[in-house]
């Protein structure tokens, strides 16, 4: 156990004897605990493999190639259609912790297995994602606005994209854009202040 650590186990919190037993189940598997994040992070020789943290509604263990395991039991959660590689085990109640305990050790085992292989989730490009065609419509009218999105990086390319694809509604989708020319054109990502 990492003193470091301690404080996030610590602290209030309607999970706090959830965490707690996901933390000695994972201890149990000889992974490294750390920081990071705010949040239990277990490693090996350096290399993320899980971390343990909590929501509103439930408490996680989130595998950070968890798109490679087996996931036989079907447990394994993806977080939403942006998350590529990892993936949730989430509880509610100290009793599925407990009577999932072998489930649990499993999928850790096998997660430190797929990173000893140094097996990769392949990702998604950023050609892989749609541009809205309001987006499509503005870079045809303002060619220099198309021009500085094309220099952005690859990763605030992909964070615009997904930003101006959120809404359902065109007239939102247009205000977002708008909002944020100034920034694409001075090579700033969607956070860049």
């Amino acid at each position: 156990m990492n003193p470091d650590v301690a404080l996030y186990f610590e602290k209030e919190s309607p999970w706090q004897k959830h965490v707690a037993i996901l933390r000695e189940i994972v201890l149990s598997t000889g992974l490294e605990e750390t920081l990071k994040w705010r949040t239990p992070c277990y490693t090996q020789k350096g290399r993320n493999i899980v971390l343990i943290h909590d929501f509103k509604h439930y408490c996680a263990l989130l595998f950070f190639k968890g798109a490679l395991l087996s996931n036989k039991e079907g447990l394994l959660i993806q977080q939403s259609d942006q998350v590529q590689a990892a993936r949730q085990l989430r509880f509610t109640d100290v009793k599925t912790i407990k009577s999932q305990r072998s489930i649990i050790k499993a999928l850790i085992y096998e997660a430190i297995a797929v990173e000893e292989a140094g097996i990769t989730v392949p990702r998604k490009k950023t050609q892989d994602y749609p541009v809205p065609d309001s987006l499509k419509s503005v870079f045809k009218k303002e060619p220099k606005l198309h021009q500085a999105f094309k220099a952005l990086t690859p990763g605030r390319q992909r964070g615009y994209l997904l930003y101006f694809s959120a809404p359902k509604q065109e007239k939102t989708v247009i205000s977002r854009i708008e909002q944020y020319k100034s920034h694409i054109l001075a090579g700033k990502g969607l956070k860049d202040l």
